[in-house]
């Protein structure tokens, strides 16, 4: 087999404002357009207070230990991959570099679904984003994509730089109005939902209410760790912990805005009941028609520019990977302009072929969205347990305990949210994460290693492997339909 292409190609390298734009551009998506659906769906104003400081901390920790690595180890250029590989050898490593991509080319599914449904607004033959119509546009849309990150990498980076401004607009402009409109007395009406009854608070319906928003809250801030995944390409490596912090102050500032100043338009069970994207329909509720218009335009420029952000990233990390040799050697595959072409194409075959599948559902964007928060909780997992690790071996100086405590509370958040994620998705998850187990086995015998796995690696691989199996037995016997609705 061939080795992965390592010739000497000049990277195209990019500044703290690409980088910057990279991050906000991947996490501001389709997500926040649908937020405030969402998140009253299954929780109250506390509920959703609660979440948002939970998730706000949480993720800061998260991004602190992105921060502290990219500055004291800048030479793992593949962030995410490189941290679960240096701590947990590369069995460990492939598989965050495996949930990590499958996450990416997924979420694209959600972006594609709610991209269409606002489509719909405009043009009836597209009409719920989830019919014939949409599968077409969808692929024709997915395939442009590629074509412009064919060109180059530079390009696509300027480009999604510009159309991260843009979709910036209507949201802020959202903000404003809502403010405008924003009744103290709607806001108070149902302060803690079912989580208050005539005998008092009831923790148990408060922490079920949490629980049902940790996916959404986990989806609508992956993207946090792009600047790390593209440190190989960073100008200074310094710009890489810079351009998070920048992007989680930027999106966590907006989502706490959006979601709360809401509930004082409407009430948790109103805006549950809105149709998608709910800022669309809820602004149309305030201003009349040319709301629904402006935000719907916003939703296409957003999931336009995420779109692109998301398949960069799908198509980065496992060509980084690939050139360590924990991929396969198709995906370190070049272009003539530098472009990871192999990465680009199987990730661009994958996303069509699921568009395929799940469009025809119902439940697609819902299913879509939950799927990729879950994939992508063992990558951030392994990062904040790296960065424990890493800290707790550091020479004793003041910054020592901090970095073991910002490791500590960012794992502990990880842990909580594999759990809050529940039962299904954890299922389905480990049965994803079992069939990478083939990959990894090609991978190692085209680079010719000498073992396989290593003692503890085998004991990973088989309770994957047991899981899956049980997981494929429970989807056989009604899974699917708890899942898909």
């Amino acid at each position: 087999m061939a080795e992965p292409n390592t010739n000497s190609k000049k990277e195209v390298k990019l500044g703290l404002l690409g980088l910057t734009a990279l991050v906000v551009g991947s996490i501001i998506g389709s997500g926040i357009f649908n937020l405030t659906r969402d998140m009253s769906a299954s929780a109250s104003l506390m509920g959703i207070v609660i979440s948002w400081i939970i998730a706000g901390l949480g993720m800061t920790f998260l991004v602190l230990c992105f921060f502290n690595l990219s500055r004291k180890r800048p030479d793992l250029e593949a962030g995410i991959y490189s941290y679960a590989k240096e701590g947990f050898g590369k069995y460990v490593g492939f598989n965050s570099a495996w949930g990590y991509w499958i996450s990416a080319w997924i979420g694209n599914v959600a972006y594609a679904t709610l991209a269409f449904s606002a489509l719909g607004y405009f043009f009836g033959i597209f009409e719920g984003g989830q019919n014939l119509a949409s599968i077409i546009g969808a692929s024709i849309a997915l395939w442009l994509v590629a074509f412009l990150i064919s060109r180059g990498i530079k390009q696509a980076s300027f480009m999604n730089t510009i159309v991260t401004i843009a979709k910036l607009v209507p949201i802020l402009i959202f903000i404003v109005i809502i403010m405008a409109a924003f009744k103290l007395n709607i806001f108070t009406s149902d302060v803690w939902g079912n989580a208050m009854n005539n005998n008092g608070l009831v923790w148990e319906n408060l922490i079920a209410q949490i629980k049902s928003t940790m996916l959404i809250t986990v989806f609508v801030f992956i993207g946090i760790e792009g600047a790390a995944v593209f440190s190989g390409r960073a100008k200074r490596a310094k710009d890489v912990g810079k351009a998070t912090i920048l992007g989680l102050m930027t999106v966590m500032s907006i989502y706490i805005l959006v979601t709360v100043l809401s509930l004082g338009v409407m009430t948790a069970p109103e805006l549950a009941n809105l149709d998608k994207p709910a800022m669309a329909s809820l602004l149309e509720h305030v201003v009349g028609k040319w709301g629904s218009i402006l935000v719907n335009l916003g939703v296409i420029i957003s999931i336009a520019g995420a779109w692109l952000a998301w398949t960069l990233f799908a198509m980065e990390l496992p060509y980084r990977a690939a050139k360590n040799k924990a991929f396969p050697a198709f995906f370190a595959k070049e272009s003539k302009r530098g472009v990871p072409i192999g990465s680009l194409l199987v990730t661009t075959v994958l996303i069509q072929l699921f568009i395929f599948i799940i469009f025809v559902n119902n439940a697609a964007y819902e299913f879509a969205f939950s799927l990729c928060s879950s994939m992508i909780l063992i990558p951030y997992a392994l990062t904040a347990f790296y960065q424990l690790k890493y800290s707790a071996k550091e020479d004793k100086t003041r910054s020592r305990v901090w970095n073991i405590i910002v490791g500590a509370v960012a794992s502990i958040y990880a842990i909580w949210l594999l759990y809050a994620g529940g039962l299904e998705f954890l299922l389905i998850m480990t049965l994803l994460y079992a069939a990478g187990i083939i990959v990894y086995v090609i991978t190692q015998k085209q680079v010719h290693a000498k073992k396989l796995f290593t003692s503890y690696e085998w004991v990973l691989a088989s309770i994957f492997t047991v899981v899956a199996i049980y997981a494929i037995y429970w989807l056989a016997t009604g899974g699917y339909q708890a899942i898909m609705g």
